[in-house]
């Protein structure tokens, strides 16, 4: 005959505060990372277009005849 075992017994295990806590280590560690390559991404952005100047072609005058 088989025994009849209640279904809150029945479990292999809970997770609890441990599980809980894996969980929020590992998404700690995940906006870590992604802090990190943001900043990283900010550092080595190239520099604005916008900034450089183009030297004006030189005003040449009549041209000489000879």
């Amino acid at each position: 005959m088989t025994k009849n075992i209640p279904e809150n017994k029945a479990r292999q295990g809970r997770w609890g505060w441990h599980g809980f806590q894996i969980l929020i280590a590992g998404l700690l560690l995940a906006l870590i990372a992604w802090g990190v390559s943001e900043i990283y991404g900010e550092l080595i952005k190239a520099p604005n277009t916008g900034e450089h100047h183009v030297p004006a072609p030189p005003d040449s005058g009549p041209a000489p005849s000879g």
